[in-house]
């Protein structure tokens, strides 16, 4: 057995369903988070870099989304990084957003040691050379277009977030402000990313699935050992001055009909409030019977779509409200009526049932998403990240702690101030 007088084991219980795991570091900085799920034959291992846009250089942006793809192109030791996996029975993917980027591996529990011997192989070096770099470069520049610039409304990130954020890094989208950044990214650029973000220490592994202790920690130590450490990322940034008005963009577009688009800035993903925000969005468009459908599209038939949801940025995030409108109505009028039911919420308060209604929705979905081992490693990196691994099990209190006296505030204090930020896309005449 190795090294297990460095973990700690964490067990709270909650409806019956506790989610027990272990953390382990090793004295590179690398940190071992490890659960073991008896019910399943697989493991997966779930590696979260502490790096996404917001750690970019304004005038070097989309690299964080370019490295998801680059760590997939081999490395020294491995130049197919998806043969190995595909003969061991794996299935890997990766995402990246403003704050991390995530790539998991899940495999039989009998050849996990497959994932990690490739993971340890390209944090400690990837095989970077411009033919690699030149063929990445080519399927994110491919990417940028066909999903942000050839399709109606795809750009509306593109646009919102400059809106929203002028200091904060949030002010530009994953895949970066513009193509010339990608297109223009150097070698000697590339690789000092990686030097800067891609070690151990800015790292946190988890190994879920049919693993034991022991075993986890021994193949970590086996494979990520000998790996240097590196520098952390201190995730400091400017703060983003509250708004004294409405910033308002509006678009003449190739759109099939006019839409809005409205972002509010709101609170970071750990403040008390983040659920109350979270419920409201299901409130106003998270069924047919909503409010904005019952209200906007059903009786004053302003819009043919609309709908509500969070960002869920881990610094200040947005509140985001987007429609589509009906011929003859006005941006004004569509506007106008999305407050309104702000204004309703308000003044009259909520309906009988509605907040326990939504409650028990995402309470339900949020216990289903935890019998998928992957989605736990998955939480339990990301709350780490957050600073508090043990969200996984406190999550659903936090939720069901939200009263209607935190709707209405949320509504008084963020949502009808005037200080939101507006964007309008016309169709072309």
């Amino acid at each position: 057995m190795l090294g297990l007088k460095h973990f700690h084991t964490f067990k709270i219980a909650y409806l019956c369903k506790v989610i027990r795991y272990n953390t382990y570091k090793l004295p590179n900085g690398l940190t071992l988070i490890h659960h073991e799920d008896l019910n399943t034959n697989l493991c997966v291992s779930n590696l979260l870099y502490n790096v996404g846009a917001r750690d970019e250089n304004p005038n070097q942006t989309g690299f964080a989304h370019l490295f998801e793809h680059l760590m997939f192109g081999g490395s020294v030791n491995v130049p197919s990084f998806d043969t190995p996996l595909q003969l061991a029975s794996g299935e890997n993917n990766a995402f990246t957003s403003n704050d991390i980027t995530n790539y998991y591996i899940t495999l039989p529990a009998d050849n996990i040691e497959t994932a990690l011997w490739l993971e340890s192989d390209r944090m400690l070096r990837l095989d970077f050379s411009e033919k690699s770099l030149s063929v990445q470069k080519g399927v994110v520049i491919e990417e940028f277009k066909q999903r942000y610039l050839n399709q109606p409304y795809g750009d509306a990130w593109l646009k919102l977030r400059p809106l929203a954020y002028q200091v904060h890094p949030y002010q530009w989208a994953t895949i970066g402000k513009e193509i010339s950044h990608i297109e223009e990214a150097k070698l000697s650029d590339v690789v000092a990313f990686f030097e800067r973000f891609y070690n151990p220490s800015n790292a946190v592994l988890c190994l879920a699935g049919n693993i034991s202790l022991e075993k986890a920690i021994s193949l970590t130590e086996k494979w990520f050992t000998d790996i240097p450490a590196g520098p952390i990322n201190p995730n400091i940034y400017p703060l983003e001055p509250e708004k004294t008005a409405i910033r308002q963009e509006t678009v003449e577009a190739d759109v099939p009909q006019n839409a809005i688009y409205l972002a509010f800035n709101m609170v970071k993903r750990m403040h008390k409030d983040y659920f109350a925000f979270d419920l409201l969005s299901d409130m106003l468009s998270g069924t047919e019977s909503s409010r904005f459908v019952e209200e906007l599209v059903k009786r004053n038939k302003h819009f043919t779509h609309v709908s509500a949801y969070v960002s869920g940025d881990m610094d200040e995030g947005l509140f985001i409200v987007e429609g589509k409108l009906t011929e003859g109505t006005s941006f004004e009028i569509a506007e106008q009526s999305i407050l309104n039911v702000f204004n309703t919420i308000l003044s009259e308060g909520l309906k009988p049932h509605e907040l326990e209604k939504v409650k028990n929705k995402v309470i339900t979905s949020n216990l289903f998403a935890k019998t998928s081992v992957l989605n736990k490693a998955m939480a339990l990196c990301y709350g780490f990240r957050l600073g508090d691994i043990n969200l996984i099990n406190t999550e659903i209190e936090d939720l069901k702690a939200i009263q209607e006296k935190d709707i209405l505030r949320i509504c008084k204090d963020y949502l009808l101030k005037n200080n939101y930020s507006k964007l309008q896309y016309t169709t072309k005449a």
